[in-house]
């Protein structure tokens, strides 16, 4: 089997730099993965870019669904001037209409304002509601890769769903697994399907030291925050790493 390619999905330059120093082949860069991803600062795109890796910044104004106005929009194209001035190799989109189905007239507004970069479709793919007919719509738009796990919650869950758009791409476009992805379940997963690209956010939720320094300042877990754990990225790319021996 060929080298997989490991993106790692990061909302902050430390979890940047766990990814890098760790295995990470790409870097999806963004704001808020705790509410799925927003477009990250321009200070994160600078300072992630020093780190020598491809980066894919995703451009998503806010949290909640994918049905962007004209005024996103707007804030959609100066972002993607953002991420050509700091030299983000791709864009990450998603736009769809009421009814679940991309919307081709403003994702091709999107891709045609980010020539010269590459484009993920995100998985605005798994609320579509013909999986078959987004997967031509993303292939005709040129659009590089379909990050996605399979319509279900988790990959391992929507596994047999990625296998068949894995199937009817027949190579015309990656698809990228994602969503609580591990060794143990990526094995279980490459058992069902092969794949040349792998994503994961390798997170782990860490308390703050204020729980124990100041308990009265700070309520619940106000505090505590996810971070991009070394060793899970560390065991992902030492297991994609074992399948070329």
């Amino acid at each position: 089997m060929s080298k997989i390619t490991f993106e790692v999905c990061v909302d902050n330059i430390e979890g940047a730099m766990n990814a890098v120093n760790n295995g990470a082949d790409r870097l999806e860069l963004c704001d808020a993965l705790g509410i799925g991803g927003t477009t990250p600062s321009a200070g994160l795109m600078q300072r992630a870019a020093k780190l020598g890796k491809p980066i894919y910044a995703m451009i998503r104004p806010r949290g909640g669904d994918f049905i962007f106005n004209f005024e996103d929009m707007d804030v959609m194209l100066h972002d993607i001037d953002t991420c050509r001035k700091y030299g983000m190799a791709g864009i990450v989109i998603g736009i769809t209409h009421e009814n679940g189905a991309l919307d081709t007239q403003k994702l091709k507004r999107l891709i045609d304002h980010a020539e010269g970069m590459g484009v993920t479709l995100h998985r605005a793919f798994d609320v579509t509601p013909d999986t078959s007919e987004a997967l031509e719509i993303a292939i005709e738009l040129g659009i590089e890769r379909i990050l996605t796990s399979g319509q279900k919650e988790t990959a391992i869950e929507g596994a047999f769903n990625i296998k068949s758009v894995i199937e009817k791409a027949a190579g015309r476009i990656s698809i990228m697994p994602c969503s609580k992805i591990n060794p143990p379940n990526l094995e279980n997963l490459f058992k069902i399907f092969k794949t040349g690209e792998v994503h994961s956010s390798c997170r782990t939720m860490v308390g703050s030291p204020y729980t124990e320094n100041a308990p009265s300042m700070a309520p619940g877990d106000d505090f505590s925050r996810h971070i991009t754990d070394p060793v899970k990225v560390r065991a992902i790319r030492d297991y994609l790493a074992s399948l070329g021996d």
